[in-house]
């Protein structure tokens, strides 16, 4: 998963190892797409898989309909656990996608765990009029993963806060200095720089963020960016405009004198606007442009499309 055109990244691990997509099919989760690196063994493994509702990580997001966060594979009800072990891969994070009550598929992000690799995949939940730390992975971060579970949000405040008053995706840059960033200080010693907070929806009324943050060293991706839909007067999305973006070589992405737009099926963000699906998408106009691989995720709001937030490898 490492970028190819850069020699200054081109040998930095990123904090994911794996991601994957699965999709229903005859009451099954079946697998979509994915990106494993090297990891040949595993995705073979993977490919041949399908889960029934509460079976294995995948099943379990989609049966209990919330992101979920799978610390250690070894004694749990994850069904890859040996394939994962010879992969070197020790933890994982689902994250179903409804569109009002229709779970549309679950995307799966697998990590290693290792002494140098530091970044977080947070899930927050709310109660009381506050997100609280539901759960998380942080990787070698263990000071800030403290400090996370004792931090609350109200609406508006930090990443996560912010992320539930617009509900909407939302970047933020330089964590470990920025003023808008609650735990600033700890994400600047943790060497965490960009935070990517995304709303999950799901059905009932239980808010859920989803915040993923990423260190210089080993991060989480290499560029991000966001896409608003716009839908034709069928409802369904005809395009999307980029909203904002920032990458690793080439700094901020959106321009809004000069607006980026994208038709439905047109490119990756567009296959995602024709489907309504995530995809995980590796091919040689990704490796061109310096990335070996890319996420696509769709964000929905009242069962409607409403973002695509895309990160690359």
């Amino acid at each position: 998963m490492s970028a190819i055109m850069d020699p200054a990244t081109a040998t930095t691990r990123t904090f994911v190892e794996a991601t994957e997509v699965w999709v229903p099919k005859d009451g099954r989760l079946v697998w979509s797409s994915g990106n494993y690196g090297a990891l040949d063994a595993f995705a073979a493994v993977s490919e041949e898989k399908s889960f029934g509702k509460g079976e294995g990580l995948p099943g379990k997001a989609w049966d209990e309909a919330r992101p979920v966060v799978l610390k250690a594979f070894d004694g749990s009800y994850f069904q890859r656990a040996e394939a994962a072990r010879a992969a070197g891969l020790t933890s994982a994070v689902a994250v179903p996608v409804f569109a009002g009550s229709e779970l549309k598929a679950v995307v799966v992000v697998l990590c290693a765990d290792d002494d140098q690799r530091t970044g977080a995949i947070e899930v927050w939940c709310e109660a009381n009029g506050l997100l609280m730390l539901d759960d998380g992975y942080y990787g070698a971060a263990r000071h800030f993963e403290w400090v996370s579970q004792h931090t609350h949000f109200p609406p508006g405040q930090g990443l996560p806060g912010g992320v539930w008053a617009a509900n909407a995706p939302m970047l933020m840059r330089d964590l470990g200095s920025g003023y808008r960033f609650i735990r600033a200080d700890s994400a600047g010693k943790a060497g965490l720089t960009t935070g990517l907070g995304l709303p999950i929806a799901v059905p009932g009324r239980q808010t859920y963020v989803l915040t993923l943050l990423s260190a210089r060293g080993t991060p989480i991706a290499r560029r991000f960016e966001l896409w608003n839909a716009r839908s034709s007067r069928s409802g369904a999305a005809s395009e999307a405009a980029l909203a904002d973006g920032i990458c690793q070589r080439e700094g901020p992405l959106w321009n809004d004198e000069h607006e980026r737009r994208v038709a439905a099926w047109q490119g990756p963000i567009g296959e995602v606007l024709g489907t309504g699906l995530p995809l995980v998408k590796y091919d040689t106009a990704l490796l061109t442009a310096g990335y070996a691989s890319m996420v696509a995720l769709p964000i929905y709001r009242d069962g409607t499309l409403a973002h695509v937030v895309a990160w690359y490898y």
